[in-house]
């Protein structure tokens, strides 16, 4: 059952993975939300935070810190601090760390739908962020990732 609780962002767990985002994840492992997926992601320069998908439910970001580059609908588009996205059901998107350090990016998504689509794109592949197939099977579209595991990681909460 959930229980209500209160964290701090520097306080919440964190694991990171070689070819990607850094997650800071507030969801207990053992008791994942049902209605809403929240996390920060902290990017280095060149990093995505996943492979080039669209899932059937909407999806927000807001930039926190630092510069990245939103893939979305086929195109670049660079986004700094306090920078908006709203992705509703069905649009191709991935993010993808940019500028001369760290960038953080709140990510707040529906779970009403636990599925994905990862079409192949030319513009996401130059930062080893798409699928080589067009897929709907997440282990497909990871396979090659999780020959390196994800690992517990020092909290990188407050950027500077």
């Amino acid at each position: 059952m959930d229980q209500a609780f209160v964290i701090n962002v520097a306080d919440a767990p964190a694991r990171s993975h070689s070819r990607r985002a850094t997650i800071i994840d507030f969801e207990p492992d053992d008791s994942p939300w049902p209605d809403t997926g929240v996390n920060i992601q902290v990017f280095e320069p060149g990093k995505p935070n996943g492979r080039y998908h669209w899932e059937p439910v909407q999806e927000d970001f807001l930039v926190l810190h630092g510069e990245c580059i939103l893939i979305l609908e086929g195109e670049e588009r660079r986004l700094r601090q306090w920078d908006f996205v709203h992705c509703p059901a069905g649009a191709e998107h991935i993010f993808v760390g940019a500028g001369e350090g760290p960038s953080a990016v709140l990510m707040i998504g529906s779970r009403r739908k636990d599925e994905a689509h990862y079409p192949v794109s030319d513009v996401a592949a130059r930062y080893d962020a798409s699928v080589t197939s067009e897929t709907d099977v997440v282990a497909e579209a990871y396979a090659d990732w999780r020959q390196e595991p994800w690992r517990p990681a020092a909290n990188p909460w407050p950027l500077r």
